[in-house]
């Protein structure tokens, strides 16, 4: 038996899909349909020959239906935005411990296989970043939850420094948008766009090598200098991780003119690796883990000051999300905050093993396209020096 975080599909050629969940039900997990458009008889005859070279297999019946009742297709996803910006209609998320299976011609089939009932606690991280805004992720909105991290966030604030000095808040895109409008609206100030995303640069706390993350950076971000000159800037931003992007954009802030730059974290300090599925930093490389003070993060990274998000405030904005829908959580996954981790495994002699193996892995190999550009980068460059 495998005890982690997973949500896994697979596909059983001629016959059809099968996915499962974790029994915690760490990892996200959304089904939908989409009625199908039947095909006339006559065009499934001109592409079967084709479908069966490709496949193996003739076109399914399905397919080739065209009175009756309406046949349906079935798509499993990480989160719900992908089936509903594709046409497929959410039916909901594969239970925890469940496994989903998915036969040609037939409906769902739901089958129990967890061992014994285990507390239901999806990532909490899934909600702050990964997952896009328009997802639904165990019936709960994640744009609401981020509009509810953005409100406690501002309170926190207020409470900690009511007399700030603040002129805009400013989000680093894309996730901190919506906790950062909220933010700004519970604030009272103005809120600005201040960086222009370039989408081709991915996510740059995963990527393997730090000189790769830097440089990604400023090639991902690029500030509107109207928007900073001559202004006191709160930087509102998802999470801090490692440092290393928050340190860039604070530079980038101040060089567009900024007098004094703030970064307020939607997330609590990250100190503790996720082991659930999240190429996430070792415990050595996490500011808030090397760094205990948050007036030393705020020198690390460049700031004039640093905010976190308390971590009951970050649950309560999820369950508060979830019960204005009619849902009920009853715990998270807070592990990369926290250091309370779901499965039982985990412990500090895993911890050390994984750190191990990620230290020695990470940046060995080029990973994608763009981590073997910047290889290729690195090696013609240190030629020009010599």
């Amino acid at each position: 038996r495998c005890h982690s975080g997973d949500a896994v599909v697979s596909m059983i050629v001629g016959y059809g899909i099968l996915a499962f969940r974790d029994p915690n039900g760490i990892r996200p997990l959304s089904y939908g349909r989409r009625q199908v458009t039947p095909t006339p008889a006559e065009e499934v005859a001109k592409i079967a020959p084709d479908v069966q070279k490709a496949t193996g297999f003739p076109p399914s019946p399905v397919r080739t239906k065209v009175t009756g009742p309406p046949e349906y297709e079935y798509m499993v996803a990480s989160e719900s935005g992908v089936l509903t910006s594709t046409g497929f209609e959410l039916i909901g998320d594969v239970p925890p411990g469940h496994a989903l299976l998915l036969r040609r011609g037939a409906p769902p089939e739901l089958f129990n296989c967890a061992l014994a009932p285990a507390p239901h606690c999806p990532c909490v991280f899934e909600y702050v970043y990964f997952a896009r805004p328009d997802s639904i992720l165990d019936g709960v909105s994640v744009y609401r939850s981020r509009l509810k991290m953005g409100e406690k966030l501002a309170l926190r604030m207020k409470e900690a420094w009511p007399d700030h000095d603040i002129d805009v808040v400013i989000p680093v895109p894309d996730t901190a948008r919506t906790a950062a409008l909220e933010c700004a609206t519970h604030l009272g100030i103005v809120y600005r766009e201040g960086f222009m995303k370039n989408r081709y640069v991915g996510r740059t706390f995963i990527m393997p090598a730090q000189g790769l993350r830097k440089k990604s950076v400023r090639q991902k971000l690029s500030p509107i200098i109207s928007e900073f000159a001559g202004r006191n800037v709160l930087l509102v931003d998802d999470s801090i991780v490692r440092g290393t992007t928050s340190k860039q954009i604070v530079q980038m802030a101040r060089e567009a003119g900024a007098k004094r730059v703030y970064m307020a974290s939607a997330a609590p300090p990250v100190r503790f690796p996720n082991v659930y599925g999240i190429d996430m930093p070792t415990k050595e490389e996490l500011i808030a883990s090397r760094v205990k003070d948050i007036s030393e993060v705020a020198m690390e990274i460049g700031a004039d000051k640093v905010f976190y998000q308390e971590l009951q405030d970050l649950k309560d904005a999820i369950i508060e999300a979830g019960i204005d829908q009619g849902v009920t959580l009853s715990g998270m996954d807070c592990s990369c905050f926290d250091g309370l981790y779901v499965t039982q495994e985990v412990g500090d002699e895993y911890l050390s093993s994984l750190a191990a193996t990620r230290t020695a892995n990470r940046g060995s190999e080029a990973s994608n396209a763009v981590h073997q550009l910047y290889r290729l980068d690195g090696h013609q460059t240190e030629r020009a020096k010599s």
